[in-house]
């Protein structure tokens, strides 16, 4: 819901800062106060359109900010108009486009009045409102539509052009045969040859470096003959029986070190064809990652791929005979579950009409009558259609011209749906109305804000009783200026401000009776 709303230069409003709570709120005030300055705030914030007219004479700028509240996860909205150039978004103090703001703004307020961005206009909100409410089984549908695209795809995969088909094919069939040619079964095997290559590339000079270094190792005068002298030495000796022990560590890995360099050394041959015909598979193996991946292993992979492919487009008669056949049964699948929906969409179309029709009337709307258009199979197209008054032709709901009788349209479909964003603002909902009228319209407000936040611009007390909250707006006059409060209104000053509405004079004893009367039945319901 929205908890706290702040305006700063907007129209009359100087400054204005209000702390809402759940349930209905009641904005009041006189005519020219700037009550309807409040909705407009709330519409910016849903990405309602922006126009420099609206700043405040002589300031630079409006800013608009409301923190909303859905499960414990807050959202800050902040609207800026410039008097000059463009009006600026943010959502949680970060800049956004004036779309973004929409769409978050859209999820969490919905106007009713004259505002072109109701949710229940949005055709796809009016189809998806008619299948909650009617309990509409859209699964087989989905389930169908999604299949269908699938077969297609892989239908289109196939390739559809003889001709492009038989060049696919050709350069698959090198491809594939070019790779299975070189005989790659190890990943790691160019990296394996790297290394034999560096060791037949130098062979001679590695063979010369074990020569000498077993000359150095043990060789009539290596290392091996001077370990063991020194050993001599110093064996027996106390001072030195520690470091005997560890020359003797040291003759022993002098002589595992020496063989090792013996037998490496031995192991190395110097064959230029071994060392040719490793070159040769290199040059090939960097000539198929140079064309088909970055490694061996992409290589491997692409060729599993080409395979594949390959197999498809060679049994692509077969393929394409059984995916045609499975096309015709979707299809069929799916012509059944279109049936089916528009079956169920205009089942629950006249029930739905009749449900609004019900509380139209209680809405002072005794003529009106809502029918619900239902397109060809499965229905998708849904277009609500009011005729207010009898005798006049039904139109589309966001064609109606009459702000009041679209709000209580609005709030009659409220009534009978129950999905709607958390926080649900009413302009001119009582236009045209009094008496027994104005007081349903009240208690269907309240119905509505049980479950959701309800805001209403009203000038009747009989629907202002009804709130849970009051918002008093006055315009002062300071300085030679003007500009627009909002408060609270509790207890006496409750009482006042609806004896105003009933009579115009605040200080009337019987308005103030009137008032207190209209706020006790409310509390009784």
């Amino acid at each position: 819901m929205l908890t706290e709303l702040a305006v700063s230069d907007l129209g009359v409003i100087g400054e204005l800062s209000l702390v809402l709570g759940p349930g209905m709120t009641a904005v009041t005030g006189e005519t020219g106060a700037g009550k309807t300055l409040v909705v407009e705030a709330i519409e910016l914030l849903a990405g309602g359109r922006a126009d420099p007219s609206m700043v405040r004479h002589g300031a630079t700028e409006a800013v608009v900010e409301g923190r909303f509240d859905l499960d414990g996860v807050e959202t800050v909205l902040r609207r800026v108009v410039a008097a000059e150039g463009r009006s600026r978004a943010y959502v949680d103090g970060r800049l956004a486009t004036a779309a973004s703001l929409a769409e978050v703004g859209r999820a969490l307020v919905d106007l009713h009045g004259q505002h072109d961005h109701q949710s229940l206009l949005g055709a796809a909100v009016q189809r998806d409102a008619l299948d909650r409410f009617g309990g509409v089984d859209l699964a087989p549908l989905q389930r169908a539509r999604k299949e269908l695209q699938a077969v297609e795809a892989e239908l289109a995969g196939l390739g559809g052009d003889e001709r492009q088909r038989a060049r696919e094919i050709d350069l698959l069939r090198f491809q594939v045969g070019e790779i299975d040619a070189a005989g790659l079964a190890d990943p790691d095997e160019d990296e394996q040859l790297a290394r034999v290559e560096a060791t037949l590339a130098d062979a001679v000079a590695h063979q010369e470096a074990a020569h000498v270094a077993l000359e150095l190792l043990d060789g009539d005068e290596g290392a091996a003959v001077h370990v063991a002298e020194a050993l001599v030495a110093l064996d027996g000796r106390a001072p030195y029986a520690e470091l005997v022990v560890q020359l003797r560590g040291i003759e022993a890995e002098l002589a595992d070190v020496a063989s090792g360099v013996r037998v490496a050394g031995e192991s190395i041959e110097d064959d230029p064809a071994r060392l040719a015909e490793i070159q040769e598979r290199r040059r090939l193996l960097h000539e198929l990652r140079r064309k088909y991946g970055e490694h061996l292993v992409a290589v491997m992979d692409f060729h599993a791929e080409a395979s594949a492919r390959l197999a498809q487009l060679e049994d692509r008669d077969r393929l394409a005979a059984e995916l045609d056949a499975r096309r015709d049964e979707v299809i069929a699948e799916l012509r059944s579950a279109e049936r089916s929906v528009g079956r169920a969409r205009r089942a629950a179309a006249p029930r739905l009409a009749e449900a609004t029709q019900g509380h139209l009337r209680d809405l002072a709307m005794p003529g009106a009558h809502l029918a619900i258009d239902i397109g060809a199979d499965p229905g998708d197209d849904v277009t609500y259609l009011l005729a207010a008054n009898a005798g006049s032709p039904p139109l589309p709901l966001a064609r109606v011209a009459s702000g009041g009788e679209l709000a209580r349209t609005m709030l009659a479909l409220r009534l009978v749906l129950s999905e709607a964003p958390p926080t649900l603002v009413f302009d001119e909902v009582d236009a045209g109305i009094g008496g027994a009228a104005a007081i349903a319209v009240g208690r269907a407000l309240a119905e509505v804000a049980a479950d959701h936040q309800v805001l209403v611009v009203t000038h009747l007390a009989q629907v202002a009783a009804w709130a849970t909250t009051q918002v008093g707006v006055t315009k002062i006059a300071v300085d030679g200026t003007t500009r627009t409060d909002a408060s609270v209104l509790r207890g006496a000053d409750r009482e006042i401000e609806l004896a105003r509405m009933l009579s115009g004079s605040p200080d009337s004893a019987t308005a103030r009776r009137h008032a207190a009367e209209l706020l006790e039945s409310s509390r009784l319901g």
